[in-house]
Protein backbone atom coordinates (compact mmCIF):
# COMPACT_ATOMS: atom_id res chain seq x y z
CA UNK A 1 0.00 0.00 0.00
CA UNK A 2 0.92 3.81 -0.55
CA UNK A 3 2.41 5.82 2.44
CA UNK A 4 1.43 9.82 3.24
CA UNK A 5 4.93 10.47 3.88
CA UNK A 6 3.98 14.53 4.44
CA UNK A 7 1.19 16.40 4.63
CA UNK A 8 1.55 19.91 4.09
CA UNK A 9 -0.43 23.02 3.88
CA UNK A 10 0.68 26.74 2.89
CA UNK A 11 -0.24 29.81 1.09
CA UNK A 12 0.12 30.42 -2.74
CA UNK A 13 1.74 33.95 -2.85
CA UNK A 14 1.64 34.47 -6.98
CA UNK A 15 4.71 36.78 -6.38
CA UNK A 16 7.11 34.56 -4.53
CA UNK A 17 9.03 33.47 -7.71
CA UNK A 18 8.57 37.74 -9.13
CA UNK A 19 10.01 38.75 -5.86
CA UNK A 20 12.96 35.73 -4.91
CA UNK A 21 14.31 35.86 -8.62
CA UNK A 22 14.26 39.58 -9.24
CA UNK A 23 18.05 41.30 -8.68
CA UNK A 24 19.14 44.93 -7.79
CA UNK A 25 16.86 47.58 -7.55
CA UNK A 26 13.72 45.33 -8.87
CA UNK A 27 14.23 43.31 -5.88
CA UNK A 28 11.78 43.93 -3.02
CA UNK A 29 13.51 44.30 0.40
CA UNK A 30 11.56 41.40 1.94
CA UNK A 31 12.50 38.90 -0.77
CA UNK A 32 15.89 37.91 0.95
CA UNK A 33 13.54 36.94 4.31
CA UNK A 34 10.84 35.18 1.90
CA UNK A 35 13.17 33.19 0.80
CA UNK A 36 15.09 32.18 3.38
CA UNK A 37 11.54 30.97 4.98
CA UNK A 38 10.82 29.18 1.59
CA UNK A 39 14.25 27.46 1.79
CA UNK A 40 13.39 26.08 5.50
CA UNK A 41 9.90 24.93 4.19
CA UNK A 42 10.97 23.54 1.02
CA UNK A 43 13.32 21.33 3.07
CA UNK A 44 10.32 20.13 4.87
CA UNK A 45 9.21 18.21 1.65
CA UNK A 46 12.46 17.57 0.39
CA UNK A 47 13.52 15.17 3.90
CA UNK A 48 10.08 13.28 3.46
CA UNK A 49 11.12 11.90 -0.30
CA UNK A 50 7.84 11.69 -2.04
CA UNK A 51 7.22 9.85 -5.19
CA UNK A 52 4.06 11.57 -6.32
CA UNK A 53 2.22 14.61 -4.92
CA UNK A 54 -1.37 15.23 -4.64
CA UNK A 55 -1.65 19.05 -5.16
CA UNK A 56 -5.11 20.74 -3.68
CA UNK A 57 -6.06 24.08 -5.04
CA UNK A 58 -8.61 26.52 -6.61
CA UNK A 59 -9.05 27.40 -10.04
CA UNK A 60 -8.96 31.47 -10.05
CA UNK A 61 -11.87 31.46 -12.63
CA UNK A 62 -8.98 30.36 -15.48
CA UNK A 63 -10.61 27.47 -16.39
CA UNK A 64 -13.82 27.03 -14.24
CA UNK A 65 -16.15 29.56 -14.78
CA UNK A 66 -20.23 30.14 -14.34
CA UNK A 67 -21.03 27.71 -16.82
CA UNK A 68 -19.74 25.07 -15.17
CA UNK A 69 -18.22 25.27 -12.06
CA UNK A 70 -17.95 21.71 -9.73
CA UNK A 71 -17.67 21.94 -5.92
CA UNK A 72 -14.76 19.12 -6.70
CA UNK A 73 -12.79 18.19 -8.93
CA UNK A 74 -9.83 15.35 -10.00
CA UNK A 75 -7.82 16.02 -12.52
CA UNK A 76 -6.89 12.79 -14.62
CA UNK A 77 -4.54 13.98 -17.52
CA UNK A 78 -1.70 12.37 -18.53
CA UNK A 79 -0.03 15.67 -18.18
CA UNK A 80 -0.73 19.26 -17.76
CA UNK A 81 0.22 22.57 -18.80
CA UNK A 82 0.34 25.35 -16.42
CA UNK A 83 0.34 28.71 -15.87
CA UNK A 84 -2.06 30.58 -17.73
CA UNK A 85 -1.35 33.96 -19.86
CA UNK A 86 -2.56 36.39 -17.10
CA UNK A 87 -0.36 34.69 -14.59
CA UNK A 88 2.53 35.03 -16.82
CA UNK A 89 2.20 38.92 -17.67
CA UNK A 90 0.90 40.13 -14.30
CA UNK A 91 3.19 38.20 -11.84
CA UNK A 92 5.72 36.88 -13.98
CA UNK A 93 4.95 32.90 -13.44
CA UNK A 94 6.73 30.84 -16.07
CA UNK A 95 5.41 28.40 -18.33
CA UNK A 96 5.18 25.03 -16.54
CA UNK A 97 4.62 21.04 -17.59
CA UNK A 98 3.81 18.41 -15.64
CA UNK A 99 3.09 14.39 -15.40
CA UNK A 100 -0.01 13.25 -14.07
CA UNK A 101 -0.02 10.34 -12.17
CA UNK A 102 -3.02 8.83 -13.90
CA UNK A 103 -3.12 5.34 -11.87
CA UNK A 104 -3.27 7.26 -8.34
CA UNK A 105 -6.18 9.82 -10.20
CA UNK A 106 -8.32 6.58 -11.26
CA UNK A 107 -8.10 5.49 -7.44
CA UNK A 108 -8.83 8.63 -5.88
CA UNK A 109 -12.18 9.10 -8.01
CA UNK A 110 -13.23 5.43 -7.93
CA UNK A 111 -12.92 5.05 -4.27
CA UNK A 112 -14.00 8.70 -3.37
CA UNK A 113 -17.15 7.94 -5.16
CA UNK A 114 -17.64 4.70 -3.52
CA UNK A 115 -17.48 6.82 -0.18
CA UNK A 116 -19.94 9.33 -0.75
CA UNK A 117 -18.24 12.16 -3.04
CA UNK A 118 -19.81 12.68 -6.25
CA UNK A 119 -16.38 14.09 -7.62
CA UNK A 120 -16.15 15.48 -11.28
CA UNK A 121 -12.81 14.92 -13.27
CA UNK A 122 -11.50 16.51 -16.20
CA UNK A 123 -8.84 14.63 -18.94
CA UNK A 124 -7.89 18.04 -20.16
CA UNK A 125 -7.20 20.40 -17.15
CA UNK A 126 -4.52 23.20 -17.14
CA UNK A 127 -3.34 24.59 -14.07
CA UNK A 128 -3.15 27.91 -11.91
CA UNK A 129 -0.95 29.21 -9.32
CA UNK A 130 -2.54 27.54 -7.06
CA UNK A 131 -0.79 24.56 -7.76
CA UNK A 132 2.06 25.60 -9.67
CA UNK A 133 2.99 28.48 -6.67
CA UNK A 134 3.53 25.58 -3.67
CA UNK A 135 5.43 23.29 -6.58
CA UNK A 136 7.96 26.59 -7.47
CA UNK A 137 8.02 27.08 -3.58
CA UNK A 138 8.49 23.39 -2.56
CA UNK A 139 9.50 21.37 -5.48
CA UNK A 140 10.63 23.84 -8.54
CA UNK A 141 12.51 20.54 -10.56
CA UNK A 142 8.49 19.57 -11.14
CA UNK A 143 10.07 16.53 -11.81
CA UNK A 144 7.66 14.22 -9.52
CA UNK A 145 3.97 13.29 -11.29
CA UNK A 146 1.13 14.93 -9.95
CA UNK A 147 -2.57 14.62 -9.14
CA UNK A 148 -4.53 17.96 -9.12
CA UNK A 149 -7.60 18.24 -7.03
CA UNK A 150 -9.78 21.22 -7.25
CA UNK A 151 -12.04 22.95 -4.92
CA UNK A 152 -14.53 25.28 -5.24
CA UNK A 153 -13.89 28.37 -2.87
CA UNK A 154 -15.47 31.55 -5.28
CA UNK A 155 -18.61 30.93 -6.40
CA UNK A 156 -21.56 30.13 -4.46
CA UNK A 157 -23.44 28.04 -3.21
CA UNK A 158 -20.32 26.66 -1.42
CA UNK A 159 -20.52 23.51 0.47
CA UNK A 160 -20.15 23.99 4.26
CA UNK A 161 -16.72 23.86 6.14
CA UNK A 162 -17.40 20.17 7.71
CA UNK A 163 -17.06 19.07 4.05
CA UNK A 164 -13.86 20.30 3.31
CA UNK A 165 -12.62 18.36 6.53
CA UNK A 166 -14.66 15.49 5.73
CA UNK A 167 -12.87 15.93 1.72
CA UNK A 168 -9.75 15.66 3.06
CA UNK A 169 -10.33 13.19 5.54
CA UNK A 170 -10.87 11.14 2.50
CA UNK A 171 -8.45 11.60 0.51
CA UNK A 172 -5.83 10.65 3.31
CA UNK A 173 -7.67 7.45 3.74
CA UNK A 174 -8.33 6.91 -0.28
CA UNK A 175 -4.46 7.39 -1.07
CA UNK A 176 -3.92 4.68 2.25
CA UNK A 177 -5.63 2.11 0.21
CA UNK A 178 -3.75 2.83 -3.27
CA UNK A 179 -2.22 -0.39 -4.03
CA UNK A 180 1.36 1.22 -5.04
CA UNK A 181 4.55 0.90 -2.89
CA UNK A 182 5.10 4.70 -3.34
CA UNK A 183 5.25 7.34 -1.33
CA UNK A 184 3.23 10.42 -1.48
CA UNK A 185 2.87 13.86 -0.25
CA UNK A 186 -0.68 15.43 -0.16
CA UNK A 187 -0.08 19.42 -0.73
CA UNK A 188 -2.95 22.00 -0.24
CA UNK A 189 -3.13 25.74 -0.49
CA UNK A 190 -5.27 28.00 0.70
CA UNK A 191 -5.67 31.84 2.13
CA UNK A 192 -5.43 33.39 5.59
CA UNK A 193 -7.61 36.83 5.69
CA UNK A 194 -7.72 38.04 2.43
CA UNK A 195 -8.77 40.96 0.59
CA UNK A 196 -9.27 41.11 -3.13
CA UNK A 197 -10.09 44.71 -4.92
CA UNK A 198 -11.92 46.14 -1.34
CA UNK A 199 -10.50 48.96 0.54
CA UNK A 200 -7.99 46.56 3.21
CA UNK A 201 -6.29 44.93 0.06
CA UNK A 202 -2.79 47.34 0.76
CA UNK A 203 -2.94 48.30 4.38
CA UNK A 204 0.21 47.36 7.16
CA UNK A 205 -1.43 44.03 7.26
CA UNK A 206 -3.82 41.26 6.38
CA UNK A 207 -6.82 42.56 6.97
CA UNK A 208 -7.31 40.58 9.43
CA UNK A 209 -4.89 40.15 12.11
CA UNK A 210 -7.00 38.12 14.88
CA UNK A 211 -8.48 35.84 12.47
CA UNK A 212 -4.70 35.22 11.02
CA UNK A 213 -3.89 34.69 14.76
CA UNK A 214 -6.73 32.21 15.57
CA UNK A 215 -6.08 30.46 12.08
CA UNK A 216 -3.09 29.32 12.65
CA UNK A 217 -3.61 28.61 15.96
CA UNK A 218 -6.03 25.87 14.70
CA UNK A 219 -3.66 24.48 11.87
CA UNK A 220 -0.94 24.14 14.26
CA UNK A 221 -2.71 22.53 16.65
CA UNK A 222 -5.16 20.08 14.59
CA UNK A 223 -8.23 22.19 16.48
CA UNK A 224 -10.81 21.18 13.92
CA UNK A 225 -13.82 21.15 16.39
CA UNK A 226 -12.37 25.04 17.23
CA UNK A 227 -12.43 26.02 13.53
CA UNK A 228 -15.26 24.68 13.20
CA UNK A 229 -17.02 25.91 15.69
CA UNK A 230 -16.09 29.71 14.28
CA UNK A 231 -16.09 29.16 10.58
CA UNK A 232 -19.04 29.64 8.65
CA UNK A 233 -19.56 30.35 5.16
CA UNK A 234 -20.68 33.95 6.19
CA UNK A 235 -18.27 34.85 8.61
CA UNK A 236 -15.79 34.21 6.20
CA UNK A 237 -16.59 37.23 4.82
CA UNK A 238 -15.60 38.77 8.03
CA UNK A 239 -11.76 39.18 7.63
CA UNK A 240 -11.58 39.41 3.65
CA UNK A 241 -13.98 39.09 0.88
CA UNK A 242 -11.53 36.68 -0.23
CA UNK A 243 -10.93 34.45 2.83
CA UNK A 244 -13.21 31.73 1.31
CA UNK A 245 -9.66 30.23 0.37
CA UNK A 246 -9.21 29.08 4.47
CA UNK A 247 -11.85 25.85 2.97
CA UNK A 248 -8.41 24.38 1.40
CA UNK A 249 -6.86 24.79 4.94
CA UNK A 250 -9.63 23.30 6.98
CA UNK A 251 -9.73 20.61 4.28
CA UNK A 252 -5.70 20.13 4.65
CA UNK A 253 -6.51 19.75 8.23
CA UNK A 254 -8.68 16.73 7.55
CA UNK A 255 -6.00 15.36 5.81
CA UNK A 256 -3.78 15.53 8.83
CA UNK A 257 -5.41 14.56 11.20
CA UNK A 258 -7.60 16.06 14.03
CA UNK A 259 -5.89 16.67 17.11
CA UNK A 260 -2.40 15.98 15.13
CA UNK A 261 -0.47 19.17 15.62
CA UNK A 262 1.47 20.25 13.19
CA UNK A 263 5.40 19.12 12.70
CA UNK A 264 6.47 22.51 11.12
CA UNK A 265 4.90 26.22 11.48
CA UNK A 266 6.21 29.50 9.93
CA UNK A 267 4.49 32.10 8.95
CA UNK A 268 5.48 35.98 7.55
CA UNK A 269 3.19 39.03 7.78
CA UNK A 270 3.48 40.35 3.80
CA UNK A 271 1.90 43.76 5.02
CA UNK A 272 -1.28 43.12 2.89
CA UNK A 273 -1.71 39.50 3.48
CA UNK A 274 -0.14 36.58 6.55
CA UNK A 275 1.74 33.92 4.62
CA UNK A 276 1.52 30.73 6.32
CA UNK A 277 3.22 27.01 5.80
CA UNK A 278 2.64 24.23 7.78
CA UNK A 279 4.17 20.52 7.39
CA UNK A 280 2.88 17.48 9.51
CA UNK A 281 4.73 13.97 8.81
CA UNK A 282 2.02 10.88 9.65
CA UNK A 283 3.41 8.59 12.13
CA UNK A 284 3.47 5.56 10.03
CA UNK A 285 5.49 7.01 7.48
CA UNK A 286 8.98 5.30 7.76
CA UNK A 287 11.88 6.42 5.05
Amino acid sequence: MATIAAVIASTHHPFYYRASTSTGADRPPFADEWVAKITSFRETLTRANPDVLVLVGSDHFHQLWLDNMPQFLVGKAPFYDANWYNEEREFGLPKMFFTGQEDLSAHILRDGLDAGFDLAFSNELRIDHSVTCPMITLRPEADLPIVPIYTNIFAPPLPQPKRYVQLGQMIRDVVESWPADLRVAIIGTGHLSLELGGPRQFGPHGPDPEFDRKAVEWIASGDIEKALGEVSLDSLWEPGNATHGFLDFMLMMGVAGAGRPADYVDTLDLFHTMEAYFTWYPKEASK
